[in-house]
């Protein structure tokens, strides 16, 4: 509902459009007398499905894309059906306006969402724009005294990127349904991000580890003092260590010495005896800056790592942050931060740590994007003086809190003093019984003055080898040629280590140096590929799956711009340059899609495709002889027949674990998995009572067992009773009806090359009739998802085992009845958590375990936990918004069938 104010001394109403309801709250208690605040709720126009154009525009030159491809890519937009309402209500509402304020955000997509308004509202009052990058009364203040006009360039920007992607994911995202399966899509960025993913994942797969030695040893001086060194060299040769393999496992340079597990114990043994001095020892001041204040990217990377938020859920809580007026617009790429900011988080600094924290100079943060009309300022606190998380810790809980302090902390570290001390680093050595010159090193920093890491200190993603090198730690006072002793000298294996998977904060990271995507599209796009299938996650990894290879397998060999990161990186500079006016939206879409004399188009390259080979898409060769295949029902192994191999006969196949990641197929995984597995099918009899076939299968479900029903004859056609026509003529013969076939899925004990013909029999039985019980309600017995059960109408109750089936009597199953009822008729399982009480329902929130995964529920509303949201992401402030958002929506209608008109 609008959130009125009534300006008594003039009369007149200010129109003011926001695009969320709790933005619009918080803006209206800023604002004067006389404005009327209400929300759009977001986009109120898109592009159409074409399907859904009106039947004379589907022939048309829109009927493609619902973009006029002879009118200067002129996009057809229609205002959405869930949005009709609420366009009636901000006409109604303007219809009693002097002025209209369009308030949405100020980036490429409030922009035009500020048009769409304009176009669809058409006011007859005068109209401002109105901006701000946060929402506090000094900012409100002031946009007031800076209204402009709406940027048609940003606008036009935001419409080419929304063109854009309509051509590219409608052009190849049918390609993708024809040649590796129905439902898959193909985007911009999320199909360079997938691409990334996927590289990664080939990396390791490539991987070979090789196996490489050193020395470890605690060394004493005179005082007692002891520090821990590392073998560093022997004989003058660097000692090799994981940096100097290659991910083939073969050494990078012949100038180092590899020392094998039989070298380093020798040596070990060697140098028991040897007496050991201090060879060098240099020290050098440590100096370490802060880092910038938060962009959207780095606070997604680092809310990654400190907070283990997914981007999603980063952007859902800063979006609540901002909107209630905490911190300053969240979609940035800027680090620069307002005079008032740096004049707020100096004072803070200097009054929360002391002025020895706080430099002469002010550091300023320069942002990295060229777009200078959409650099908003640095993600910080919001107002002229910041809020300290002490002062917000009674009105923000959970992830927001936590996300605030994050914030907070980073912004005022960013104003602080660098961190300074000394970092020194000794050399040591001895010669061995054996007359072997073995070096040591060893060094450690330490820090005199904290600076800025007394507020905050940045994480970092996790690197290869990163354990490497000469120990860290505080030293003794040391000086050359102080005697040292040695003890606890051993030798120490290691393997080398595959390139890193991709995390959320490492992706996001390597997206923006690419200058792929933009800070806005970061979460939605790993989002997408996850919701599409083609990343999982593993912990905090993202494992791509097979179907992901395809796909990128695919657009590498015929689209290959399309998913060149240098290509897609020039694109996204273009519409910057299209927002700032310095080219135009047409030409540039002309270009993409028809190309010109350098480039071939995306129209051209789709048209000239040619056959494409689908099972050498959907292949890949494991091991020799051994092909991976993505079919229908997913990944299978299969060995290829031989040239000479008789007419009909199947290759030998094996299903792919689901939880087998791709880099843990190896060569002798994929042997042990054809080795080991079981017939696709085994003929067990015939039924006696019926004379059909008894078949037992490996399916994509599991294991189980079918009647095979045989086609009807050409006789038993030729027989069936003729049908005649009112007028006489005869009906053609009728297909007869296709009898389902019996099927019996396969205890946990059987096995497709195990199981006989009498339990097969047995298992397309079930279920099995028991009796009935005194008031003659019928008890049967059978298997389900969760284990064998009985079941009397709508009431079911668990049983022990699968073989207890055949062998239940009806008194037996009348004791269960007689018994309280377990909770679902089985014993409830555990909730994967608990959130206490919903203020709304007064009953417990838990989460759950469900048929489609986990979700959210107060007994009364169920709604399913987002894909991309670990359950350990979830807090109880999201569990209860999101238990109220499925209460909004209210139940899912059933679709109205429609009743056939009747015949005249």
């Amino acid at each position: 509902m609008p959130v009125k104010a009534t300006d008594k001394s003039t009369g007149k109403k200010k129109l003011v459009i926001v695009e969320s309801p709790a933005k619009g709250k918080t803006i209206a208690g800023y604002l004067g007398e006389g404005f009327e605040v209400t929300a759009s709720m977001g986009h109120i126009r898109d592009l159409p499905q074409p399907s859904d154009l009106p039947a004379e525009l589907k022939k048309s030159s829109l009927g493609k894309f619902a973009v006029d491809l002879d009118k200067d890519f002129e996009p057809y937009y229609v205002v959405s059906t869930d949005k009709k309402k609420k366009v009636a209500e901000l006409k109604a509402a303007l219809k009693d306006a002097d002025e209209l304020y369009l308030a949405t955000d100020g980036d490429r997509e409030g922009e035009a969402i500020a048009w769409h308004l304009l176009q669809v509202l058409k006011p007859k009052v005068p109209v401002h724009r109105l901006t701000f990058p946060e929402i506090t009364k000094e900012a409100i203040q002031r946009a007031l005294q800076e209204m402009r006009d709406i940027d048609i360039s940003m606008v036009d920007a935001q419409e080419t990127r929304r063109i854009l992607d309509r051509l590219y994911g409608y052009e190849i995202s049918p390609v993708l349904w024809r040649k590796v399966a129905r439902g898959l899509s193909a985007g911009r960025v999320q199909s360079v991000a997938t691409r990334l993913v996927v590289e990664r994942e080939r990396e390791r797969m490539a991987f070979r580890s090789a196996s490489y030695w050193d020395l470890l040893g605690t060394f004493s001086t005179a005082s007692s003092e002891s520090f821990k060194a590392r073998l560093t060299s022997v004989d003058g040769a660097r000692i090799a260590t994981g940096k100097d393999f290659t991910d083939r496992g073969e050494l990078k340079s012949k100038n180092v010495t590899h020392l094998d597990e039989a070298a380093a114990l020798s040596l070990a043994e060697g140098l028991q005896s040897a007496s050991f001095t201090v060879r060098s020892l240099e020290t050098k001041p440590y100096t370490r800056r802060p880092a910038a204040p938060f962009t959207t990217s780095t606070l997604q990377q680092e809310a990654s790592r400190k907070l283990r938020f997914s981007s999603r859920v980063t952007m859902q809580v800063a979006q609540r942050l901002y909107e209630n007026g905490y911190i300053t617009y969240m979609r940035t790429d800027s680090s620069a931060l307002s005079d008032q900011a740096i004049n707020a988080a100096r004072r803070q600094a200097s009054e929360l740590y002391g002025p020895e924290y706080v430099p002469e100079a002010r550091r300023v943060y320069k942002g990295k994007s060229k777009n200078a009309q959409e650099a908003h300022e640095a993600i910080r606190p919001a107002g002229d003086s910041f809020r300290t998380p002490a002062q917000v810790a009674s009105s923000l809980r959970g992830d927001e809190f936590k996300l605030y302090e994050l914030i907070w902390k980073r912004t005022v570290a960013s104003q602080m003093a660098d961190a300074k001390g000394s970092t020194a680093s000794v050399k040591l050595g001895a010669v061995s019984a054996d007359g072997r010159d073995a070096e040591f090193s060893a060094s450690g920093t330490v820090i005199t003055f904290r600076g800025f890491m007394a507020a905050y200190e940045e994480g970092h993603d996790a690197t290869r080898d990163e354990d490497e090198g000469s120990e860290g730690g505080r030293l003794p006072i040391l000086k050359k040629d102080d005697p040292l002793s040695a003890a606890d000298l051993a030798a120490s294996g290691h393997e080398t280590s595959p390139p890193p998977r991709f995390t959320e904060a490492s992706l996001v990271k390597t997206l923006e140096e690419l200058g792929i995507g933009r800070p806005s599209t970061y979460a939605a796009t790993i989002s997408t590929i996850m919701d599409r299938g083609y990343v999982t996650q593993r912990g905090q990894a993202l494992v791509p799956s097979w179907i992901a290879f395809s796909v990128v397998r695919l657009l590498e060999e015929h689209f290959t711009d399309y998913v060149d990161y240098d290509f897609t990186a020039e694109m996204e500079e273009d519409l910057d340059r299209i927002a700032r006016g310095e080219a135009g939206r047409v030409e540039w879409l002309n270009q993409f899609y028809y190309g010109d004399r350098k480039d071939t188009g995306l129209h051209t390259i789709v048209n000239d495709l040619g056959e494409i080979d689908a099972r050498a898409v959907n292949s890949i060769e494991i091991a020799d002889g051994i092909v991976l295949r993505v079919g229908k029902f997913g990944p299978y192994l299969e060995r290829p027949l031989p040239a000479d191999a008789p007419e009909g006969t199947e290759p030998d196949r094996a299903n792919v674990p689901e939880d087998l990641a791709p880099d843990e197929l190896t060569a002798e995984k994929a042997v042990e998995l054809m080795n080991s597995a079981g017939p696709e099918e085994r003929v067990l009899g015939e039924d006696p009572e019926t004379g059909r076939t008894i078949v037992a299968r490996n399916g994509r479900y599991g294991p189980y067992v079918i009647e095979i029903i045989p086609e009807p004859t050409a006789e038993e056609l030729a027989n069936q009773p003729v049908e005649y026509y009112k007028n006489g003529k005869p009906k053609p013969p009728k297909k007869p009806a296709k009898i389902k076939p019996r099927t019996g899925s396969l205890f946990k004990s059987m096995s497709v090359d195990t199981v006989t013909l009498e339990e097969a029999l047995k298992l397309m039985r079930l279920p099995r009739v028991l009796g009935t019980d005194a008031e003659g309600n019928e008890i049967t017995v059978q298997n389900g998802r969760f284990g064998p059960y009985l079941k009397k109408g709508t009431d079911s109750r668990s049983i022990g085992s699968e073989e207890e089936i055949f062998t239940i009597t009806l008194e037996q199953a009348l004791e269960i009845y007689s018994q309280p009822k377990q909770r679902g008729g089985r014993q409830a399982a555990a909730p994967l958590a608990e959130f206490g009480t919903d203020p709304v329902s007064e009953k417990p929130v838990v989460v759950k375990d469900g048929r489609f995964g986990p979700y959210i529920t107060d007994g009364i509303t169920n709604i399913t936990v987002p894909r991309s949201m670990a359950i350990e992401e979830l807090t109880r402030e999201r569990a209860l918004e999101l238990l109220a958002e499925k209460r909004e929506k209210g139940p899912a209608k059933k679709p109205v069938r429609k009743r056939a008109a009747a015949k005249k």
